[in-house]
Parts: C-alpha cells; sequence; structure tokens
C-alpha cells in the first residue's frame, strides 16, 4: 500500500496543489451494504469541511467551496503539518453524546469555536493528488499523517469498521445517530454524487396532535403541531411536505370542521397565517431530529388519524 501511494505521488508535482476540490456526494440508501470491501462511518449532522494546508498557509472551505477559515480558524489552527494536505471531513458540535446541527448553528452564530470538533475522513492530497488511490488506502495515509503531527483535539479521525453495514446502522439508530456511510474500499475520490460512498439515515417517527395549518387554495400548506407535556400543550413546530394535492384537500376538509378561534397551546405563539383548530386529529410525523428548541426538524407527513 505505501509503495503504491508514493508512486502516485510522485506523479504529480507539488506544486501543482489544487484550490477547492468539489466534494464526493454519497447516494442515499433504504439499506446498508455488507461484505469486506465496504468501510462503515457514523454520518455526522455537521458542516462538510474541506482543509487545505500548504507550507504553513491554511484554508478552509465549505461544501460549496466558501472560504471559512475566519469562521474555523481554531480548527485550522490545530493542523500544524509540514507541506501540502487536503483533508476532507465534518465539523461538528457534540450534544447530549451525539452530533448536533442545531447546536453547531447556535454556536456558529454566535460567533464562538469552543466547541467546534472535526472529524476528518478523506486525505485528497499529500504533497501530490491521492484521490485515485483506494478508499482504504487514502483513509490510512490520513490516519498516519495525524498520527504523525501529532495531531489531537478539535480535529478527530472518523473511525471505521468493516463486514455487517446493517448492523452497524442498527446500533446507531438505537443511538440516535443520524445514521452510517458506507464507503468501497477500493474506489477512488470522484466530484460527484455516486455509489462509491452509500448513506443509509436513520428517521424517528411521531404522533403529534395538530394545533393548526396555513391555508393554500385547494388544501394546506402547513400544518402546525404540538405535544402534550402533563397538563400543557407545546409547540413543536410545523410539517410542509408528504402529502399529495388530493391528500392535502383531504386534510383540509377534516380541519375545516374543528376550526377554533383561538390557539388551544398553553403559551400561545405568534402566527399571522394560521387557523387555529381544536387538537382533535394528530399527524403521523417522520422526522430527522428535535432541536434544541424543542421543534422537530425535517419532518415529513405520513398520516392524519382522529383522537
Amino acid at each position: 500500500m505505501a509503495k503504491s501511494a508514493r508512486r502516485v505521488v510522485a506523479a504529480v508535482p507539488s506544486a501543482g496543489m489544487p484550490g477547492f476540490i468539489k466534494p464526493q456526494l454519497a447516494t442515499l440508501k433504504a439499506k446498508a451494504p455488507s461484505g469486506d470491501q465496504w468501510l462503515h462511518e457514523i454520518k455526522f449532522d455537521g458542516y462538510r469541511v474541506q482543509v487545505h494546508l500548504q507550507n504553513g498557509k491554511k484554508r478552509v472551505f465549505t461544501r460549496n467551496g466558501l472560504d471559512w477559515t475566519k469562521r474555523f480558524s481554531m480548527i485550522a489552527g490545530a493542523l500544524d503539518i509540514p507541506g501540502q494536505a487536503i483533508l476532507d471531513g465534518e465539523v461538528v458540535v457534540i450534544h447530549e453524546g451525539r452530533t448536533n446541527f442545531s447546536e453547531l448553528q447556535a454556536e456558529l452564530a454566535a460567533g464562538k469555536q469552543d466547541r467546534l470538533i472535526y472529524y476528518a475522513f478523506d486525505l485528497l492530497w499529500r504533497n501530490g493528488d491521492l484521490r485515485k488511490l483506494p478508499q482504504v488506502e487514502r483513509k490510512q495515509m490520513l490516519s498516519d499523517l495525524l498520527g504523525a503531527n501529532d495531531i489531537g483535539h478539535p480535529v478527530i479521525y472518523s473511525e471505521h469498521l468493516t463486514g455487517d453495514g446493517q448492523e452497524m446502522f442498527e446500533h446507531a439508530a438505537k443511538l440516535n445517530f443520524e445514521g452510517i456511510v458506507s464507503k468501497n474500499a477500493q474506489a477512488p475520490y470522484r466530484s460527484d454524487r455516486n455509489e462509491g460512498w452509500l448513506k443509509i439515515k436513520t428517521v424517528q417517527k411521531g404522533k403529534f396532535p395538530i394545533i393548526g395549518f396555513v391555508k393554500d387554495p385547494t388544501g394546506v400548506a402547513a400544518l402546525y403541531l404540538g405535544k402534550r407535556e402533563g397538563k400543557d400543550l407545546v409547540y413543536m413546530g410545523k410539517v410542509g411536505t408528504g402529502w399529495s394535492r388530493t391528500v392535502s384537500s383531504q386534510i383540509r376538509k377534516q380541519l375545516d370542521t374543528v376550526v377554533s378561534p383561538k390557539s388551544k397551546l398553553t403559551k400561545p405563539i405568534r402566527k399571522p397565517k394560521a387557523t387555529w383548530v381544536e387538537p382533535t386529529f394528530f399527524a403521523d410525523v417522520e422526522y430527522r431530529d428535535i432541536t434544541s428548541d424543542g421543534l422537530l426538524r425535517q419532518s415529513s407527513f405520513k398520516g392524519l388519524k382522529r383522537k
């Protein structure tokens, strides 16, 4: 493996280090693959970030190529690596044992960096182009590079497992992680969405009382949802996807029968476009997470039930 890596690096002059490289993206699948040809990593819920190191100069790019070096200066500063290197990874904030995108957004909005962690999962350049090397070799070189330069917190090497990806996915789901990414161990790095990387995402399900809706010409544009907490009815956010035009019209007909002059929430909220209803109907919803503000994230409507 080492000989192969040296041969590829030697073939590309170090002076040719590129600028931002369009990232490889994963293809969504319903089930994780199995077999020793797959490496399985935890899927992080954060910002995709590419770090460029060139003889002491450091730049940090977002997934879309924006220069966020100042916003991630602590991470860049921790990568004290001589020569040239381009790392691919994810910036996250850990909250209650797992990555939390809402907490990350709050940290960045406040201009803070103390809680930011960079999970490095690929090495695209090391004094030469590594993208044609197999995935497993690039990861080994990344691990060696971080270890040889004594790189530590807030930079963490993203570990992987091989074998039964579905078993790892089920464990990830139990721990409320976002899911896993399965990577073909022998595949090169390709700057597009392809099946060299597969993502398998967990979803959570719940049934929430509908407290209001936003009208559209033939049905509903969104449903406002609540949740019972003891005697209180608290706001849980809204859902605006998951129905056809026909289903939207059916929902509207049902909700029009229980319209209320005011919100039934224990602590009313201001929603100028809302038509409030008695919390008689429940929405079956799939969602990714609950934010630090207690609101559903990435929610999708799956069905309507009456109490």
